[in-house]
């Protein structure tokens, strides 16, 4: 994996390994990139490449650490005799594929790529190119949803068919469960949960465009909320999005927690999770909603959404709000490029005031909340853990 971060991917790999360890399997990880701040751990059974972030070192030595990946992890799988990789993302995949090892190579992909690779940079052009070249190299390339497969297929020229399969996410959601009892000790946090929080619990990236969320809070009818964002991320859409409330006026009325080791009993204690990104995958964050019967709000990014949200995994309208099983689905807030706005309008967009709707709904309609309760089990029987973890292996 590239990073050990709290983003999803990196949790995802910390689920296998743990599932896997439990089972009697020796299991390694390694991290292109380890940093002090460090979420995910692996304690003895980590390997890291660098301790230095990409953007500490300079392009000649960056361009050295690059090259250099594929030899590195060469000597860990001859060393270790590793078996089966799991790799975690392009960049990942591609390095896994580039080893020409004789262990068993299973890629994995957690986005939609047509829109992720949208900006011409070389990176993506480099991604686009494995996707006619090294990928053949992998013995299996997992899609996380069916649209990812779709996506790839018909919008990213992969040529690879055979070696694409479908398994969602697992997830442990006892152990989710269990940590979402723990108290919030904070005496500030604890006063912030007091509120009708909305949440939006991840990276704060491009890909998740949070300046949507905040523009559809400032539209909120229910004066008792409060928006909440838990999580790191790249720090120009940070400042953006500070100044961005700064602006509305909203300082008093949106909280920044940063990064947690244990998220999940903030979640358990929010009202609502607000997903607005351009692009997903299948979010981890809504199935550990749903197993903690917290109603889901997210634009309709992918039809991923859909696929972890609702039992029929159809949308009745890209241009209005569905009620779904776990809660609402918004129009899609995809405009046709990635990136911070270039200006920031007083006027909002209509799928942002779609957005604030469904919020507002989630927030005082009970129904919504009962039919999550009365559905969640359904909803998350497809990432049992066991199940998707010999899928991978097969």
């Amino acid at each position: 994996m590239p990073y050990g971060s709290v983003g999803g991917m990196e949790r995802l790999a910390l689920t296998f390994y743990t599932h896997y360890k439990s089972i009697g399997y020796s299991v390694k990880a390694v991290k292109f990139i380890g940093l002090k701040s460090d979420i995910v751990h692996f304690d003895s059974d980590e390997y890291i490449l660098s301790r230095k972030d990409l953007h500490e070192l300079s392009p000649i030595k960056r361009l050295k650490f690059y090259l250099s990946i594929p030899l590195k992890l060469r000597k860990i799988i001859h060393k270790e005799k590793i078996t089966h990789s799991i790799s975690f993302g392009d960049m990942a995949n591609i390095y896994s594929a580039l080893t020409y090892t004789k262990d068993r190579k299973i890629g994995s992909i957690h986005a939609l790529k047509s829109v992720e690779l949208n900006a011409g940079s070389v990176f993506n052009t480099l991604i686009k190119y494995s996707y006619r070249t090294v990928y053949k190299n992998l013995h299996k390339v997992v899609c996380i949803s069916s649209a990812i497969k779709k996506d790839l297929l018909d919008k990213c020229n992969y040529k690879f068919i055979n070696n694409l399969e479908i398994i969602y996410n697992p997830h442990n959601l006892e152990k989710i469960i269990q940590l979402a009892k723990e108290p919030i000790e904070d005496k500030t946090e604890k006063k912030i949960f007091q509120n009708d929080v909305i949440l939006f619990l991840g990276r704060l990236s491009y890909q998740k465009s949070p300046w949507h969320l905040i523009n559809a809070f400032s539209q909120i009818k229910n004066k008792n909320s409060v928006l909440v964002f838990i999580g790191d991320g790249d720090q120009e859409v940070i400042n953006y999005i500070k100044e961005q409330v700064n602006k509305l006026a909203l300082e008093k009325k949106v909280f920044f927690l940063s990064r947690k080791s244990n998220p999940y009993k903030f979640l358990a204690k929010a009202k609502v999770l607000a997903l607005s990104s351009h692009y997903e995958g299948t979010p981890n964050v809504i199935v550990e909603a749903i197993a903690l019967q917290v109603p889901v709000v997210s634009s309709n990014c992918t039809n991923g959404i859909a696929e972890l949200m609702s039992l029929s995994k159809d949308i009745l309208s890209v241009n209005e709000n569905t009620i779904v099983e776990s809660g609402i689905i918004t129009p899609n807030l995809y405009k046709g490029s990635l990136g911070i706005p270039n200006t920031q309008s007083k006027l909002f967009m209509e799928e942002e005031l779609k957005l604030a709707e469904a919020i507002d709904q989630v927030l005082v309609d009970e129904k919504i909340t009962a039919c999550l309760s009365q559905n969640s089990n359904e909803l998350t029987d497809k990432f049992d853990m066991s199940f998707v973890c010999n899928k991978y292996l097969e």
